[in-house]
């Protein structure tokens, strides 16, 4: 397995959804932030279950720093950070064990690891793993402070219902208000009718989520493997319900023309800027110091209720399969935070290698 990302700021993260715990190793993190457990702990509590539409699996998802933080203050050695697991029931998925949940990994896992992949809960391929994400992105944005990077991720999508832009500042307000943490009221509330519906039917739904950093400065990225975006790309597709990912004007771009889809540089301020982003603040791989746009999207949670076909890997005929559990009905909105975290992880990379933040935090 491959489970170490970044090249300067390099976050490990291992364990698996019904183990005794999950956590991350940060190596690489500056010497004298200012941090403690109750930042971490503010954005992981974003990823917990909020409303009906979540999985009832009550975690209370409380972190431990163990290394690499002392008074407050990072040290320079490596932040480990746990959260053990303590809601954890496997019985479900022992008698189900060999039937292969559809829209999961259990197929590919079972024979890349020639069956002794953890099977509790999808083991190390279950979203749970992704708090592990959110606890590294928490670090990232404290250094990305220093330098007056501000990332926001927010739900923009959810089963065909699309919430109408909003401007930075009416996102950071407006996204914490409803548990779909959307920025726009009104769609958040016939997003969540539709998400409660699907339930009712023992279905589940998926979205798009749009992530957003500001103030970046010119020329953060290494092309060409090491591109910005083609690195926020990887970070994104780790989380595991994402299927899609797209800068700026995304795909929609294959319908312009040049004229339309170009962006004019103009100087404000005495500052170079574009009058349009459909670049999503990146050109040629590097930051153009306009906002950064990115949207993924997210597949609908694949364990539902409803009855599907499916194959008995040990007897290696067809059969059926009812899930019986713990399953979020819409993932989007814990997915938000991660998608946040995740983008601050990749930014924060890059600005370390581009020396925008220092090895050493001037504490005085």
């Amino acid at each position: 397995m491959s489970n170490s990302y970044g090249k300067l700021f390099t976050i490990t993260s291992f364990g698996e959804s019904h183990g005794s715990c999950i956590g991350v190793v940060i190596d690489g993190c500056p010497a004298g932030l200012p941090v403690g457990v109750q930042d971490i702990q503010q954005e992981v509590d974003k990823r917990r279950p909020a409303s009906s539409i979540s999985t009832s699996r009550a975690e209370e998802d409380k972190v431990e720093i163990v290394s690499g933080i002392l008074n407050g203050y990072t040290t320079g050695a490596p932040v480990t950070m746990l959260i053990w697991n303590k809601d954890v029931d496997s019985t479900g998925y022992e008698k189900i064990r060999y039937l292969l949940r559809p829209g999961h990994a259990d197929y590919t896992a079972f024979v890349k690891y020639g069956g002794s992949n953890d099977f509790r809960g999808g083991g190390r391929f279950s979203g749970r793993v992704t708090a592990t994400f959110v606890m590294a992105g928490a670090v990232a944005k404290k250094l990305l402070e220093l330098i007056g990077i501000e990332v926001l991720a927010y739900t923009v999508e959810v089963g065909g219902v699309q919430a109408q832009p909003r401007q930075f500042d009416e996102i950071r307000k407006n996204i914490e208000r409803n548990p779909l943490k959307c920025a726009d009221p009104k769609a958040a509330k016939e997003m969540l009718r539709i998400v409660e519906e699907a339930k009712e039917q023992g279905d589940s739904i998926g979205g798009i989520i749009e992530g957003t950093a500001v103030n970046l400065p010119v020329g953060l990225g290494e092309p060409v493997f090491d591109s910005l975006e083609g690195e926020l790309a990887k970070a994104l597709y780790a989380i595991p319900a994402v299927k899609g990912v797209e800068f700026g004007s995304g795909f929609s771009a294959a319908r312009k023309k040049g004229s339309e889809n170009n962006d004019p540089f103009t100087i404000r301020d005495g500052k170079i800027i574009t009058t349009t982003n459909n670049a999503g603040g990146i050109l040629g791989g590097i930051s153009n110091g306009m906002p950064l746009v990115v949207r993924v999207a997210v597949k609908p949670t694949p364990s539902i209720a409803a009855k599907q076909k499916t194959v008995n890997i040990s007897t290696m005929k067809n059969a059926s399969l009812e899930i019986k559990g713990r399953h979020d009905a819409c993932i989007v909105p814990r997915a938000v935070p991660v998608v946040e975290a995740m983008i601050a992880v990749t930014l924060c990379d890059f600005a370390i290698r581009a020396g925008v933040v220092p090895e050493v935090i001037d504490r005085t």
